[in-house]
């Protein structure tokens, strides 16, 4: 057996400590603060402690500060619980408009205002996952056809950048098509007021995403679960894609949408690298310039004006 070195034991006695005499971290709006450090107490304190265990001699003071340290850890996960339990009873009772719905996550994350400043994920992403729903993200139950792309989430800054520039008002109606766990229709509904569905084939994603709106009592969110291409759009004016569909399938979605627009004026927003396919359509105009960086979000329109 290996001895754990005296200076080990004391930095992971000392993070712990830290972490548990801080009383800042106990605020509810300290929200970022705090997912920090849960972090660090998952992933360097007792992540560290259970490779420690393997082969040490020094197991009884290890155990106890690995207990010490889920504890700390479990005592913070619960202001977590407590707090999103109650933003989402105000959200299940219309207590947000949409501006104070953003204002609200102002206040636990102070940067939310420079949408899509960051690329890929980040803690606005870890906050809306609790928010939204406690349910437990699901298995897929079916073999994706040929032409779908595997269910990625759209980074929160961006779907807060697309209810920015997409500027939606209550004769909109706005379409994500592959709408996975049913965030961004959620999220474009809460930021913008207006309706907003989702068109997911997977079944478990899209009982996933009616249950959330179900339980936040969301009338004008509505997801439905079938093959995009069997859709009615009649209603939509604005659409949103994050690579749900390539090849083929893509091009067919694409002309159903170029025969909606024979009706009218429609504006697809895109994220990911169908926006390349989407960009070389003669019916479409690009509002702003398509550069060779597929995660940044662009918008096409119908009408050149």
């Amino acid at each position: 057996m290996i001895e754990v070195p005296t200076d080990i034991i004391f930095d992971i006695q000392s993070g712990i400590q830290i972490i548990s005499n801080d009383a800042a971290l106990r605020e509810d709006t300290n929200f970022a603060n705090r997912a920090e450090a849960i972090d660090f107490l998952d992933f360097y304190i007792i992540d560290r402690i259970e490779g420690l265990l393997q082969n040490e001699d020094h197991s009884k003071s290890l155990q106890a500060l690995q207990r010490q340290a889920k504890q700390v850890k479990l005592d913070l996960e619960k202001i977590n619980k407590l707090l999103f339990a109650h933003l989402r009873e105000n959200i299940n009772t219309g207590g947000y408009t949409a501006s104070s719905f953003k204002k609200m996550i102002g206040q636990y994350l102070p940067d939310t205002n420079n949408p899509g400043s960051t690329v890929g994920y980040d803690q606005l992403d870890i906050f809306l996952n609790e928010l939204l729903s406690d349910q437990p993200v699901p298995e897929a139950l079916l073999k994706r056809m040929p032409g779908m792309v595997f269910y990625q989430k759209t980074p929160a800054r961006i779907i807060f950048e697309l209810a920015e520039r997409a500027a939606l008002n209550q004769h909109d109606i706005f379409f994500d098509l592959g709408s996975g766990l049913g965030q961004v229709v959620i999220l474009v509904h809460l930021l913008t007021g207006a309706t907003a569905r989702g068109v997911e084939y997977e079944p478990a994603y899209w009982r996933f995403a009616e249950t959330c709106a179900v339980n936040l009592n969301l009338p004008h969110v509505q997801f439905i679960n079938q093959d995009a291409r069997q859709g009615d759009y009649s209603q939509g004016t604005v659409f949103f894609m994050y690579t749900p569909f390539e090849g083929r399938m893509l091009e067919e979605m694409l002309a159903i949408l170029r025969k909606e627009a024979a009706t009218r004026v429609i504006r697809i927003f895109t994220y990911g690298p169908c926006t390349f396919p989407v960009a070389q359509q003669d019916w479409l105009f690009c509002k702003n310039e398509v550069t060779g960086n597929p995660y940044e979000l662009y918008e096409f329109s119908s009408s050149s004006v």
